[in-house]
């Protein structure tokens, strides 16, 4: 049957629900071969896939492993997915903050790939955080945290840990139905009963362009609600870094800072926008959250009290004065990949001392001679970070900054 799938797909033919199923199930047992899977994908990358053949792919990935539940726990039960972005670090302070809402967070997140840093790299820079939960661990901290933040068992979407290593490999990432079907089949799986998307747009975004993540979002949207999931989608900006870390353990640092009622500006407003409760900012405000994080990292086997910090600092300063007209965060994203906070194979390692941190941001004044940035390194590749980071400035007259969040998608248009 394989033969045959491949032959419609390239041909742009349309697949129908069994030959759908049936190739999820070959990826699964490995009767369709890594080449088969693989022309697959580069045949969907070109072709695309409809709405109906994305509904059935994401059915099956959902289906291709087990299903979590949460006997014994009280909802609402709900999640927050990010297509990824420079200094993105929102899941680290929204998690405990919906738990101490009120709400259950069963969030299964992933690690980055390339410029874009993953939620459990952040995670696993704080000494001793396992991301590698059973399900009888998952549901105990459930239970008794309220939260929990881990990555994807080997049960939980089998058919996604094949397909999306394969993607990266074949250079079909950005395909709006893969990655449709790659997202919602884990989330589908969590046993949710909302799910909220931030779906980023610009330079440091996998969708560069407003109505790219457009289609994206309403894609995620449909489908996700089709399943009887409440779902909803935001889109929000990513020409510039979130907050001012971009790495691993800064950015475990700055979530925390937020925690207790402090930090950046605009990390605050879109965990706020994100968040959706009344009381968001009042508990936010109060450290009531901070907590809850404090016991989501113990119950994970985490310690915050000595967090690693890089070896050394290297300040970039701004060369004429001026206003900051551009913080390109695809820039700043690639200085932190080659100091080493980023990988560019599921297998490489991170490490999660060094990173940058961004000091001015688009409509700050800047003088000659202030800083703009700063490197922690540990002595690799500083001069072509260093050269990334100075790119990454423009200075001139007065900009705005665009607005965080773009556009908000409720329901299917």
């Amino acid at each position: 049957m394989i033969d045959d799938i491949l032959r419609i797909k390239r041909a742009g033919g349309r697949l129908s629900d069994d030959q759908i199923a049936s190739f999820v199930r070959g990826v699964v047992e490995g009767t369709v071969s890594r080449p088969q899977a693989a022309a697959w994908l580069g045949f969907v990358f070109i072709r695309g896939l409809d709405d109906g053949e994305t509904v059935a792919l994401t059915r099956e990935m959902t289906n291709s492993g087990t299903r979590l539940s949460w006997p014994g726990i009280e909802g609402p039960f709900v999640d927050k997915h990010s297509t990824g972005g420079v200094g993105d670090k929102v899941s680290l302070v929204l998690a405990p903050l919906w738990a101490e809402l009120g709400w259950k967070v069963p969030m299964i997140s992933g690690r980055g790939l390339g410029h874009t840093g993953g939620t459990l790299d952040k995670l696993e820079a704080i000494p001793g955080y396992r991301c590698d939960l059973d399900d009888a661990a998952l549901h105990a901290t459930l239970r008794d945290v309220g939260c929990f933040i881990s990555g994807q068992t080997g049960e939980l979407a089998p058919s996604d840990r094949v397909l999306y290593a394969l993607r990266n490999e074949t250079q079909t990432v950005e395909c709006i139905p893969l990655i449709v079907a790659s997202i919602l089949s884990k989330k589908l799986a969590e046993g949710l009963d909302r799910l909220v998307l931030d779906v980023k747009v610009g330079s440091g975004a996998f969708m560069k362009t407003f109505a790219d993540a457009k289609t994206l979002a309403e894609a995620m949207v449909r489908v996700g609600n089709g399943y009887g999931v409440h779902t909803t989608a935001n889109l929000t900006d990513m020409e510039q870094p979130l907050g001012i870390a971009a790495g691993n353990v800064n950015e475990v640092v700055e979530s925390i800072e937020t925690l207790k009622g402090g930090g950046p500006a605009d990390l605050r407003a879109l965990t706020l926008a994100l968040a959706g409760h009344p009381d968001a900012e009042r508990v936010l405000d109060s450290g009531a959250a901070y907590a809850r994080f404090e016991r989501m990292v113990h119950a994970q086997g985490g310690s915050l009290a000595a967090l690693p910090h890089a070896p050394r600092e290297l300040v970039v300063l701004a060369e004429e004065t001026g206003f900051i007209t551009r913080c390109d965060a695809l820039a700043v994203g690639r200085a932190a990949f080659v100091l080493g906070a980023g990988r560019l194979r599921a297998e490489d390692a991170v490490d999660p001392r060094v990173g940058v941190l961004v000091h001015k941001k688009v409509g700050d004044r800047v003088e000659r001679g202030e800083p703009l940035a700063t490197l922690q390194t540990a002595d690799r590749a500083v001069e072509r970070a260093r050269a990334e980071v100075a790119g990454a400035f423009t200075i001139g007259q007065v900009a705005a900054p665009r607005p965080l969040v773009l556009a908000r998608i409720e329901a299917t248009p």
